[in-house]
């Protein structure tokens, strides 16, 4: 049976206290028995973090991340410094010995998966950002690049040379459309984009959106049974749409049947998440996200080949699970007609 990380170090914990240990000690493994304080250690073990950057990367609000920053404090294992309007904790320099060693026996329980790899990518993330913003006088302009180009050229500026990589000859399926926004990105770059979904509401939504597109061509109908040809598709792209289906590989086999041979399926989707429960009552989820594996499992068994998985760095800003990207190729050699006379 596998032992999650903050049991081994509780069961740890207990053992330990029930040896003759002095008193200070005691007081420092008390600090150790609750697993947010032991995230945040790990965390300060790298380097230093502030209060909002330790929410942001625990994804828990500021008031508790406090409260757990005193505990450390009080028994000495953090320390801090003042930066401006910010204090900076990290791991305390003046550690004793003993507890010194008592961390690096806790440190070496931890182990590199679950909720501990999840704050290393997030850490990671932020880190990168506190880069932008220490250095000189361009790194300070460019702190604000991305959003001064954002309010100058608009949020999708950063996508736009990657548009340009698109094929004008392809008919591209934009699987579980939604409002249309992406089809709206796609379509003056690409031969066709036939966008699917099974609510009525979002398709009225998406042909508001797409109204003065000449090129897009809206349908109804279940991911489960596609509304379209054999071999229709050049492009199926399925952006956080899987989750909300019951069975998966149906609707991967169903896109490799759309697809021309050589054609290609784009998959955006959630990691494995905790929070199926929440998401499954406040927006109808079905599945509390992926294993990457898993899905490469069957899109292998839905006849793809040179399937391909991408984990996307975690954006420190967003509240939701990370995500990956997965993209395979139905196999064959293209047997694509003349643009000219294709629908």
């Amino acid at each position: 049976m596998t032992v999650a990380p903050a049991t081994r170090i509780r069961i740890f914990i207990f053992t330990f206290m029930n040896t003759l240990i002095p008193s200070p000690i005691l007081d420092q493994l008390n600090a150790l028995g609750d697993e947010t304080r032991v995230r945040i250690l790990a965390l300060l073990d790298r380097s230093e973090f502030s209060v909002g950057e330790l929410s942001a990367v625990l994804q828990i609000a500021q008031p508790s991340v406090s409260r757990h920053l005193k505990t450390l404090a009080d028994e000495g294992w953090v320390g801090a410094r003042q930066d401006g309007r910010l204090r900076h904790y990290r791991l305390s320099p003046e550690l004793d010995e003993g507890a010194r060693e008592l961390w690096g026996i806790v440190r070496a329980r931890l182990g590199d998966d679950g909720p501990y790899a999840a704050d290393g990518e997030r850490a990671q993330a932020v880190l990168r950002d506190r880069r932008l913003r220490s250095a000189e006088f361009f790194a300070r302009a460019a702190e604000r690049w991305d959003d001064l180009r954002q309010e100058l050229f608009g949020r999708d500026v950063r996508f736009a040379p990657m548009l340009g990589l698109l094929d004008p000859e392809w008919i591209v399926g934009d699987l579980g459309v939604g409002t249309g926004a992406i089809a709206r990105l796609l379509a003056p770059f690409v031969h066709r984009v036939i966008g699917v979904d099974r609510s009525d509401e979002m398709l009225a939504a998406a042909q508001h959106r797409l109204e003065d597109l000449d090129n897009v061509e809206l349908r109804t109908g279940a991911l489960e049974a596609l509304p379209i040809e054999d071999a229709e598709l050049d492009v199926a792209i399925l952006s956080l749409v899987l989750h909300y289906v019951v069975d998966p590989p149906r609707v991967l086999g169903e896109v490799h049947r759309s697809l021309r041979p050589g054609g290609r399926v784009v998959l955006l989707e959630m990691r494995l998440h905790e929070r199926g429960v929440g998401y499954a009552e406040e927006m109808g989820h079905v599945w509390p996200g992926f294993e990457p594996d898993h899905i490469a499992g069957w899109l292998a068994e839905a006849g793809f080949e040179d399937v391909r998985t991408n984990r996307l760095a975690p954006d420190p800003s967003a509240s939701g699970p990370m995500l990956f990207l997965t993209s395979a190729r139905r196999g064959g050699t293209s047997t694509r007609s003349n643009p000219s006379t294709r629908k």
